[in-house]
């Protein structure tokens, strides 16, 4: 998916660090004068709401310099050479034990008009439970299955990481008819 705000063929990278860049150019203005702006790129993250049966895996997470929060599973892409989809099924895999074979590209966000970096959105259907968790040095996950009714509670959440989603999940909330038909995409039935 192509950012709604691009980084210009112009503009020059001043930084570059290990997951972030900053791009800057200048630009006319509207009274002609000259401004300098900027945007950031950042790798592009897989987030997965993974379907166990009849229940959603939640996830509480712990990170160094982070508040406690919760989240589905996923996570960046480890390269901008690697795939969405590779990166979704990594980090389930290495945050859950979990791994599926029925997968659905649900949405796509650009959760910033700032940031150049998409979050693609899969539903990993009939999941099963392959191996123990690996999680990497700087997580603490704790793996909880809930309910559907649950899983859309978290609209209500501040503690719920996944803005564009919790939209999403209050609009469902709202509109029962989007509620049956992502309750029929998510167990298909």
């Amino acid at each position: 998916m192509k950012s709604n705000t691009p980084i210009p063929k112009k503009a020059k990278r001043v930084f570059r660090g290990k997951i972030f860049e900053i791009w800057q150019w200048r630009q006319k203005m509207f009274d002609g004068s000259l401004g300098l702006f900027e945007r950031i790129r950042r790798p592009d993250t897989a987030t997965v709401i993974l379907v166990v049966g009849d229940k959603i895996m939640i996830q509480q997470q712990s990170q160094p310099a982070r508040k406690k929060f919760i989240s589905l599973p996923g996570g960046r892409c480890d390269s901008v050479k690697e795939k969405p989809l590779v990166a979704a099924k990594r980090e389930v895999l290495e945050e859950t034990g979990y791994a599926s074979g029925d997968i659905i590209l649900w949405k796509k966000y650009n959760p910033s008009s700032s940031v150049v970096w998409t979050d693609y959105n899969y539903i990993f259907r009939n999941s099963k439970f392959i191996q123990k968790p690996k999680l990497d040095a700087g997580e603490k996950i704790k793996n909880k299955l809930v309910g559907f009714d649950e899983l859309l509670a978290l609209a209500k959440n501040d503690r719920f990481r996944h803005q564009e989603t919790r939209i999403d999940f209050f609009q469902m909330l709202t509109d029962h008819k989007e509620k049956a038909k992502f309750k029929k995409l998510l167990f298909n039935k």
